[in-house]
């Protein structure tokens, strides 16, 4: 199945010269824990719930004067609409995470695609969610 067709079309997203404080708010708002940093209709990179504690809240950045450009995550991990479901799994596993932003082929965002959305192809989900923990525990151990 093609990422297209099961990936979340609506996706919020903010701006670099953004503050933490005003991605805390929109997480907060959407019930997100994550949000694509966008300049213009260029995707420069992504902000976590985590990348705003370990790289903000940790280091008592001011959430009001604090870019968010000063905090996200680089580069960015992404696929293509055109992708099937399977592809977009594996890159989630070996790159142990749980979203990935979908593009079209110019390179603009057109969505997202989490565990969630693979929840569709049971089983694909279930292996990329089990070798997550797998991995979790081993860097735990």
């Amino acid at each position: 199945m093609k990422l297209k067709s099961m990936m979340t079309h609506h996706v919020e997203f903010i701006r670099p010269d953004a503050t933490i404080e005003e991605a805390a708010k929109m997480m907060k708002d959407h019930n997100i824990g994550s949000l694509p940093v966008c300049d213009g209709d260029r995707l420069v990179g992504m902000v976590t719930d985590r990348d705003l504690v370990i790289r903000a809240v940790s280091d008592r950045k001011n959430l009001q004067k604090t870019h968010v450009k000063e905090v996200m995550s680089t580069p960015i991990v992404y696929c293509f609409d055109d992708q099937e479901a399977e592809e977009a799994a594996r890159i989630m596993e070996v790159k142990k995470i749980r979203r990935v932003v979908v593009l079209d082929r110019a390179k603009r965002m057109v969505g997202i695609a989490t565990l969630d959305n693979l929840a569709e192809t049971q089983a694909l989900a279930g292996e990329v969610i089990a070798n997550l923990t797998h991995s979790i525990h081993e860097e735990v151990a």
